[in-house]
């Protein structure tokens, strides 16, 4: 099964400075990576490449991350974002749009969405997706 991945796992994976191989959700990507199962979306490429300085480092980026592929979007995913966010912010839980985007991308294709950020887990809670739970 594919495994679409969070900004916060590739920040993790990618930092040149407090890099920690050991960090379970970083060691999970690398498995996946292995074993071809990482797709993205459009908007973690875009969150991923924003904000390099250099031009050398962003074409070295952008290189690797060719190798993933992207997931289609569909207005469908952004209704489903949309009615996500506002389901989790009734309940008190805040998020980002792409959050919700990523939520509702793993909704409907069926797959399971890998993150280093513990409010998936919060969102979990009110919606309908499938967290990746790398092992302890």
């Amino acid at each position: 099964m594919k495994v679409l991945v969070d900004t916060s796992v590739w920040s993790l994976a990618l930092r040149r400075s407090n890099f920690t191989p050991e960090n379970p959700a970083v060691t999970t990507l690398t498995h996946l990576i292995q074993e071809f199962r990482v797709v993205m979306i459009g908007p973690v490429r875009q969150e991923l490449l924003s904000g390099i300085q250099h031009r050398e480092q962003f074409e070295r980026l952008r290189g690797k991350l060719h190798a993933f592929s992207d997931l289609p979007l569909e207005v469908e995913d952004f209704e489903t974002a949309a009615e996500f966010y506002n389901l989790c912010r009734a309940k008190g839980v805040q998020g980002s749009n792409t959050d919700f985007l990523l939520c509702a991308i793993a909704h409907r294709h069926d797959i399971e969405l890998l993150s280093a950020d513990r409010d998936f887990e919060q969102f979990k809670k009110y919606i309908d997706f499938k967290l990746h739970v790398p092992p302890q």
